[in-house]
């Protein structure tokens, strides 16, 4: 339930959609923007970015009135480091594709995640390339059909156990139908210091959702497991809830709101990062789609705590802000004799 009384869901719109209808994208979409209303943030302050892709569209349909970027295929994450260095007050979230991440950019995502980049990072996970007619993405399962029933021949990349190998803290995965999942883990993302990924599996209704391909929604819908029931609580809301001791897990956010874990059917502790992986592989190997918060470290900085930045955002710094003086560049200067 939204206690925002400030904007209305209308705010936090974009222009309508022309992705095809039916697509997994625009329920990643309406989540958003769900998400963000619920959360009360201000739809004109958010830094909004993508790459090149039909997931890069999806920006340009919520928060119309943010900063928003479409940035060069598979670049998002270094303009995206970009943009927080300079205004690090300004939420930053990023929207990208298999393909943007998996194939031509994930060299920028590994170095997002190792550097720990405060943002929300969105991967609407499709495992085809739609705007080229529905080739194989790096995210394909090996033997999963084409719309023309050629397998794939190549075993897939999982972007969550690059992304946990590679340094981020905040690693969870869902699927564009599940709406309830997904709301609440663009919230605690949101409320998470750090890189927080979220990897959505989104059928392609046009290229790969035909029976077989293990980005179909039947497929998904028949293969989904739930690690946990998640409730986002917001900060200094008292959190009731009536459950049985133990199975309850109360994750601390670092805004002070609280991310709440029922456990479902496997039991999995988030914060250990070897298990995370091993429930990775496992449900590749045993062909489930296991959904839910996979790894979270509150321990590990930002990068903009490891860069230690000023209190006041760079791009408001003035011109006395960033002058030295004379003598502190007498010294810098002699220090690299």
């Amino acid at each position: 339930m939204s206690t925002n009384t400030t904007y209305t869901k209308a705010d936090y719109a974009g222009k309508p959609s022309t992705l095809c209808k039916g697509c997994g994208h625009d329920s990643i979409t309406n989540a958003i923007i769900q998400a963000y209303f619920e959360l009360g943030v201000n739809p004109t302050q958010v830094i909004k970015l993508s790459g090149i892709g039909c997931s890069s569209k999806t920006p340009t349909y919520f928060m119309e009135k943010g900063h928003g970027f479409n940035s060069v295929h598979g670049r998002m994450p270094s303009v995206a480091t970009g943009a927080n260095v300079a205004n690090y007050r300004l939420p930053t979230i990023g929207v990208s594709g298999d393909g943007d991440t998996g194939s031509i950019g994930i060299g920028q995502y590994l170095h997002v995640a190792r550097r720990n980049v405060d943002m929300v990072y969105i991967i609407e996970n499709n495992g085809t390339y739609g705007l080229t007619k529905g080739q194989f993405s790096a995210t394909a399962d090996l033997g999963s059909p084409a719309k023309r029933g050629t397998p794939n021949p190549f075993p897939c990349i999982d972007c969550c156990a690059v992304a946990i190998d590679a340094g981020a803290t905040f690693v969870a995965r869902s699927f564009s139908g599940d709406r309830k999942q997904l709301i609440s883990l663009i919230k605690a993302a949101y409320s998470h210091r750090g890189l927080a990924v979220l990897d959505v599996i989104s059928p392609c209704v046009t290229f790969n959702n035909h029976e077989g391909s293990t980005k179909s929604y039947d497929w998904v819908k028949e293969h989904d497991i739930p690690l946990q029931e998640l409730q986002y609580v917001p900060e200094k809301e008292e959190i009731e809830l009536e459950m049985k001791e133990g199975d309850v897990r109360t994750i601390e956010l670092h805004d002070g709101s609280h991310l709440t874990l029922r456990k479902l059917g496997k039991e999995h502790d988030p914060s250990d990062r070897a298990s995370a992986l091993k429930l990775i592989h496992d449900g590749v190997d045993n062909k489930e789609l296991v959904t839910g918060l996979l790894y979270f470290n509150p321990e590990m900085p930002d990068h903009n705590s490891i860069l230690n930045l000023s209190p006041t955002p760079l791009v408001q710094l003035g011109e006395k802000d960033l002058d030295p003086g004379p003598e502190v560049i007498k010294k810098l200067n002699a220090s690299m004799k």
